[in-house]
């Protein structure tokens, strides 16, 4: 992957020796980025040229993190924008989303964490900026049909009438068939909230999927810790809304 392809990636953080760890760790996964140690830096750098996605310091000299992202989303609103900080307090946290941070991480942090997370973050954006289409409704998972539409699973005769919170989880993962699909995008996307209560009801709807598919062993929905689910399936034919 070229400079031209990769994802373009702007780092601001004043530790110079922790913040070429973290570019060089972010370049083995194929992003393309530009470091900079001062808020001031990273807004003339922002400025100059187009990025997929800021990951911002909050602690720097000159301009702190949280001003130069209230910069960056007056420039641009729909700029996703990371917190990488030591500044753990509740009240920063809530600040940094309350400038529209798409996720604030807290040092010392887990290196595949802000992968997925990134990863999750660059996905929503690429799929936002697609053209509206009708979406798909109905789904080959092994010997299993569903129809999201009327919310049914059916194999050999039998029907399996879903919840719309079951199929909406379902008609998730069958976008991120043999992929993972992240936590925190299926929690935001369905529950519209990120916290313990509903990351818990969220686990009682993935058993009750489990229980639903159990027949075809080819078919299973794998928790991959730490990062979310993988709906493994030998196929997933996709039908658009008719």
């Amino acid at each position: 992957m070229t400079a031209h392809t990769a994802t373009r990636l702007l780092l601001v953080e004043d530790d110079p020796n922790f913040g070429m760890v973290l570019k060089d760790y972010l370049e083995l996964h194929d992003y393309d980025v530009t470091l900079c140690t001062d808020g001031m830096q990273g807004w003339r750098t922002f400025q100059q040229a187009p990025f997929d996605a800021c990951i911002l310091d909050v602690m720097m000299p000159i301009k702190d993190g949280f001003s130069l992202a209230a910069d960056i989303k007056k420039a641009n609103p729909f700029q996703p924008i990371i917190f990488l900080t030591a500044k753990a307090m509740k009240a920063d946290m809530l600040e940094g989303f309350r400038l529209g941070a798409e996720d604030y991480i807290t040092k010392p942090f887990d290196s595949e964490i802000l992968l997925w997370k990134l990863k999750a973050i660059l996905q929503r954006r690429a799929t936002a900026a697609v053209p509206e289409k009708a979406p798909s409704t109905a789904y080959q998972l092994g010997m299993y049909h569903f129809n999201f539409k009327t919310r049914q699973i059916t194999h050999h005769g039998q029907v399996q009438k879903l919840s719309p919170k079951e199929a909406e989880l379902l008609q998730l993962l069958c976008h991120h068939l043999n992929d993972v699909l992240p936590r925190e995008v299926a929690l935001t996307t369905i529950w519209k909230d990120d916290n313990y209560f509903t990351a818990r009801s969220m686990d009682v709807f993935v058993t009750k999927l489990r229980k639903y598919l159990k027949d075809d062993p080819e078919v299973e929905i794998i928790n991959v810790h730490g990062n979310g689910f993988r709906l493994v399936a030998p196929a997933a034919v996709s039908q658009p809304a008719s």
